[in-house]
Order: structure tokens, then C-alpha cells, then sequence
């Protein structure tokens, strides 16, 4: 959706650049994600999504500390450091297998065909930053190292990330195996659209994308 007056451009974060997958969407374009041969639909969630691509890589052990979950449903997400207290819906991907985002400015979306927020892996959660106003996600681009992400779920369990690092990538080089790629413990990755809006084609240059760790 386009605004009705450009936003301020958002340089102060930048990441490194690698393969092309984008989808357009209301409001911003968020990256695509390739699908493997094999689908993995979750248990009791009627989707047609599919798990990101895995690159093979080798991949440390995760803390001692830290007890990773089950899949369950994520139903919550709160982000006290930029007032984020928002129900979460379900995304799969649409007919042309590209990631499918809210249908508003509210509420956040979690990707089926990934791991839920506490199971080992990436969890994908995206918002718009903005729409008819500030949307969900507006303030993303506000968090720092060591804030606090906490995620409700449906089995009662209430999992803490903590921010470890954002990156701003151009949508014409989105890094797919950096975001989507496997990782070794419950790792978080909110995702929404930055940089400079571009009134020509009504969408944002850049994604904006948070990395977050399970602490507990």
C-alpha cells in the first residue's frame, strides 16, 4: 500500500549481501523463500506452506543452559522495548511459492513452513512497518543488542529471545540461506520492510531483519 508521504530513510543498519528472493506485498516487499523438493506441512495447521531451503553447513552445539521446546503454535508476541504486544497469525506461501505476509498493518504473521519460536532452528516472524500509519512493526528498526523478544504459545510456554544483531538488506540481494539457514539452537528472525520508500513503485528498498537468540 502506498504511502501518502515517504517515510525517513533508515541507514544506520546494513548486513552483507547474498542470493535474490523477493515478493511483493501491501505496503513493503518481503523476501521470498525457496522450497525444498519435500514439503513439511505442521501438524494442525492447514497450509500449503513449506520449509525454507537448509544449505549444509556444520553447526555448533547449542548452550547447556538453554532447553529447547517443542513445536507448538506461537499465539503472542511482545517486544516491551518498542511497545510491541501483538496476536500472531499464521503465513504459508502463496501459488507462485513465495511467502505470504498479514493482510494488514495488524497483527504480526508466523511462517508454518518453518519451526515454531523454541523448537531448534529459525522461527520466521514478519510484520509491515507500515500501512494507513504505523503498523505492527514500525519501531523495529528501534531495537538494540540485548533487548527482549517473548513469544506466548499455544502449549503454555512462553520462550525469551534476546536481540543479538539487526541487518538491513537491499531486496534485489537478499541473503536466504543467512536468514532461513539451519542453526544449532531456537534462534528468532523478525522481518519486516526498511530503507528508503520509493514513491515510483510504492514499496520500500530494503527488508530490515532482527536476529534473536533463546535465552530461556
Amino acid at each position: 500500500m502506498r504511502r501518502h508521504s515517504p517515510p525517513r530513510s533508515r541507514p544506520r543498519v546494513t548486513g552483507t549481501v547474498a542470493a535474490l528472493f523477493v515478493v511483493l506485498i501491501t505496503g513493503c516487499s518481503a523476501p521470498g523463500v525457496e522450497a525444498p523438493a519435500t514439503p513439511r506441512p505442521p501438524a494442525g495447521i492447514t497450509s500449503s506452506a513449506i520449509a525454507p531451503t537448509a544449505p549444509t553447513a556444520a553447526i555448533a552445539a547449542p548452550p547447556a543452559h538453554v532447553t529447547n521446546l517443542r513445536r507448538a503454535v506461537p499465539l503472542r508476541l511482545q517486544i516491551p522495548a518498542i511497545g510491541v504486544d501483538t496476536t500472531l497469525i499464521p503465513l504459508g506461501l502463496k501459488a507462485d511459492r513465495s511467502l505470504q505476509t498479514p493482510p494488514r498493518g495488524f497483527p504480526a504473521g508466523w511462517y508454518t513452513g518453518a519451526v515454531t519460536p523454541g523448537e531448534v532452528g529459525p522461527a520466521i516472524l514478519l510484520g509491515h512497518v507500515d500501512g494507513n500509519g504505523p503498523a505492527v512493526f514500525f519501531r523495529l528498526h528501534d531495537l538494540t543488542t540485548g533487548d527482549r523478544v517473548t513469544v506466548s504459545r499455544a502449549d503454555g510456554t512462553k520462550p525469551v529471545f534476546r536481540v543479538v544483531r539487526l541487518a538491513q538488506y537491499p531486496k534485489r540481494a537478499f541473503p536466504t540461506a543467512l536468514v532461513y539457514g539451519p542453526t544449532a539452537t531456537s534462534t528468532l528472525r523478525l522481518i519486516t520492510c526498511g530503507g528508503t520508500f520509493d514513491t515510483q513503485s510504492g514499496h520500500y528498498q530494503d527488508n530490515l531483519v532482527v536476529f534473536a537468540d533463546l535465552i530461556r
